[in-house]
C-alpha cells in the first residue's frame, strides 16, 4: 500500500479531489471536541496597523452550511503576518483583525452541509481569507481544511502546509525535478527554503545546493539533506555550482529571495533550465530584462500558492493532500526553529524580524 502511495505521489499531477471520510474522536483529544458551552474565546487580535497584538474575548459566531468551527492548538507565524500587521500586505485589510492563517487543531463543530468530517476529526486549515488563526477557534470553510492522521502532531501539522505544497507545485509540476536534477535553492534555511531543499533530496532525490545567510544555517540545511550548503558570495556559490554540476550549471534554481540575488540565478542554472521565483525574502521584488532569459533559453516560473487555490482548485487540494501523506509516511518533516504563546506574539514577530528563525515559528494555542 506504502509502494502505491509513494508511486502516486512520484508522479503527481492534476488529479480530481475524492471525499475524506469522517473521522470519530481519539484519545488524543482533550475534551474540546465536546462543543464548549462558553460564548467566547480568547484571540490576539490587532487593532491598528504597527500595534502589538491584544488579547481578546471574542464572541462565538454562527456557522454558515459549509464552514466548521475548529478548536485551534498550533499556527503557524508567517512572513505575511508580519506584513499585514505593518500594513505592508499586497491585499487591503481591515482593523481590527486576527492575523494568523496556517492552523492545525481539531474540529468542534461543523455546518449543515459539511460532508468530509465529523466533530473530532484532526484537521490542517489554510484559511488566507478570512484569516483568525491566533485564537483558540476559527471557522474555516470545508474546502479549506484537510484532515490527518492523529498522530500528526499539531505542531507540525501547523508548519508543514504552506511552504512545502508551494514548495512541492514548483520543483515537481513545474519543473518536473527527478533523481538525478541538480536543484539550488536560496533563502535555504527559510521556511520556503527548507521545504524546497526537503522534498528535492528526500522525495525526489536530487541533488541540492542550498544558499543562506549563517554558517550554522548551512549547517541545518545540510541535515535536511543538501549535498552542499554555503553563505552567499557569488564567486563560492559559482564555484560550487561548476564542481557539483561538472561545469554545466544547475536544472532548477529555486530562488526565495529574491532582490539582487535574483539576477545571479542566471549564471548558476544550466542551459534549458528553469528559475522558479518562489519568494522575497528580502522584500525586494527584482526586475529583470527579458533579454537575460535568451543566452541559455531559460524558463522562468512564477509560483503562487493562493493563485492555485484560486485558479485550479483541484490540483491545489491534491497537493496538500500529497504533502500531507508524503508526511505520514515519514518522507518529509517541517523544522521548527521556536514556539511561542497567544501572550508572545510580539516576541515571535521580533524573532523572525532579527533573522533568528529557520525553517518555521510556531504560535501554540492550548
Amino acid at each position: 500500500m506504502a509502494a502505491l502511495k509513494m508511486q502516486r505521489l512520484l508522479v503527481w499531477g492534476a488529479k480530481a479531489v475524492s471525499s475524506a471520510p469522517c473521522q470519530q474522536p481519539s484519545s488524543w483529544l482533550c475534551g474540546r471536541a465536546n462543543i464548549r458551552k462558553a460564548s467566547t474565546y480568547r484571540a490576539a487580535v490587532l487593532r491598528e496597523f504597527g500595534q502589538d497584538l491584544q488579547i481578546k474575548d471574542m464572541k462565538r459566531n454562527k456557522l454558515k452550511g459549509n464552514e466548521v468551527r475548529v478548536g485551534v492548538h498550533s499556527c503557524g507565524v508567517n512572513a505575511s503576518d508580519i506584513l499585514m500587521i505593518e500594513n505592508k500586505y499586497d491585499r487591503t485589510l481591515t482593523v481590527p483583525f486576527v492575523p494568523g492563517f496556517e492552523v492545525c487543531g481539531e474540529v468542534l463543530e461543523v455546518g449543515r452541509d459539511v460532508t468530509t468530517m465529523a466533530v473530532g476529526s484532526k484537521v490542517i486549515g489554510i484559511n488566507k481569507e478570512g484569516l483568525g488563526g491566533y485564537a483558540e477557534e476559527s471557522i474555516i470553510s470545508e474546502q479549506n481544511l484537510w484532515t490527518v492522521d492523529h498522530g500528526v502532531s499539531v505542531d507540525h501539522g501547523a508548519a508543514l502546509v504552506d511552504t512545502y505544497a508551494t514548495a512541492l507545485i514548483g520543483l515537481h509540476r513545474r519543473a518536473r525535478v527527478h533523481e538525478g536534477s541538480t536543484v539550488l535553492v536560496t533563502a535555504a534555511a527559510g521556511g520556503l527554503g527548507l521545504a524546497a531543499v526537503d522534498l528535492a533530496s528526500s522525495v525526489y532525490k536530487a541533488k541540492v545546493i542550498g544558499v543562506c545567510g549563517t554558517e550554522d544555517k548551512a549547517e541545518l540545511v545540510r541535515q535536511k539533506g543538501a549535498w552542499a550548503a554555503l553563505k552567499y558570495n557569488k564567486k563560492h556559490i559559482e564555484a560550487k555550482v561548476k564542481e557539483v554540476t561538472d561545469g554545466r550549471g544547475v536544472d532548477v534554481v529555486f530562488d526565495a529571495i529574491g532582490g539582487d540575488a535574483f539576477h545571479d540565478c542566471f549564471s548558476w542554472v544550466c542551459h534549458e533550465g528553469t528559475v522558479i521565483v518562489a519568494g522575497f525574502a528580502s522584500r525586494v521584488i527584482p526586475n529583470i530584462e527579458t533579454g537575460q532569459l535568451l543566452p541559455k533559453a531559460v524558463s522562468l516560473v512564477g509560483l503562487s500558492l493562493s493563485h492555485y487555490q484560486q485558479a485550479n482548485n483541484a490540483v491545489y487540494r491534491q497537493v496538500v493532500e500529497d504533502v500531507i501523506d508524503m508526511h505520514e509516511m515519514g518522507l518529509i518533516k517541517p523544522h521548527i526553529s521556536a514556539r511561542f504563546n497567544i501572550e508572545e506574539t510580539a516576541e515571535a514577530f521580533n524573532f523572525m524580524r532579527e533573522r533568528k528563525s529557520t525553517g518555521k515559528v510556531i504560535l501554540d494555542l492550548i
